[in-house]
Order: C-alpha cells, then sequence, then structure tokens
C-alpha cells in the first residue's frame, strides 16, 4: 500500500493534508505535519512538494517529503521553554522508529518510519476543494 500526493506547501494545507491522511493514524499525521510545516518554514510558502505514505515490507510505515531545496537541510534543536518554535524535528525524532536526508542533486526528502496501522489501505483519498492534490494509491510496496 502506498499514497502520494503533490501539492504546495502552504500553511493552509497543512490540516488539509492531515485530514486526508486521518486513516494513517495519528502518528503518521503528526510526522506529516511536522515535515510540511518545516518546507513552509524554510523553504517557503508555496514551495512544491511530494508526500509518500508507503507501508514498508519489513513492517514501520514510511512518511515522506520531497522538496525542491538540497540545501536547506533539517537540523534537530533542543528548544527551550521560552522558545516560540524548534520543537518539529524533536516531536519527529520522538515518535519515529528512525528518521534521516535523502538529498539529491535538485531536491532532497526529508523521510521517517513508525510503527502503526494505515487503516484503510489501498482506498483512494478523496479530493480536496482548493488544493491542487493528485493522489496515486497503489499497493506495490516501495522504500
Amino acid at each position: 500500500m502506498s499514497l502520494e500526493l503533490r501539492l504546495l506547501a502552504t500553511s493552509e494545507a497543512v490540516p488539509e493534508v492531515r485530514r486526508l491522511l486521518r486513516h494513517h493514524g495519528f502518528d503518521v499525521q503528526l510526522c506529516v505535519t511536522e515535515l510540511l510545516t518545516n518546507v513552509v518554514d524554510h523553504v517557503g510558502e508555496g514551495t512544491p512538494v511530494t508526500v509518500r505514505v508507503v507501508r514498508t515490507p519489513y513492517g514501520p510505515i514510511r512518511v515522506e517529503v520531497t522538496d525542491p531545496n538540497p540545501r536547506a537541510l533539517p537540523v534537530l534543536l533542543r528548544a527551550s521553554l521560552a522558545d516560540e518554535s524548534g520543537r518539529g524535528l524533536a516531536v519527529l525524532d520522538s515518535l519515529a522508529l528512525r528518521w534521516g536526508v535523502e538529498p539529491g542533486t535538485d531536491h532532497k526528502t526529508v523521510w521517517c518510519e513508525v510503527a502503526g496501522e494505515t487503516g484503510q489501505a489501498g482506498h483512494a483519498a478523496p479530493a480536496l476543494p482548493g488544493l491542487p492534490v493528485a493522489v496515486t494509491p497503489s499497493r506495490s510496496p516501495s522504500p
């Protein structure tokens, strides 16, 4: 089972994508939220991204967010109580079994793997009004 979404990373898109992934479990929703928010904050509002949610052959669910900026790499920060931001990757780090970055020459993919059930595997997600989203369900697992 896999799901692929192509969209523009905007503040408005984040909750819409989270709702779209409601059947994939809280951990998947939260990880996608944090990764999309990082793109908005560090690459820029309106950046084209690809979000993938894939059941791996060895069990966990892999979440990937690919954006076109290979230089804006994520950094795990330890925010203080007074900091207003900087906790996204710390949340992801605490939820994920593992996570990392796959750099490319013209893009990067930030990924994580979480345990959990995907819910309605193989069902196409509904279209979201106002969001430029392409949904491609398939049954072939990919890393």
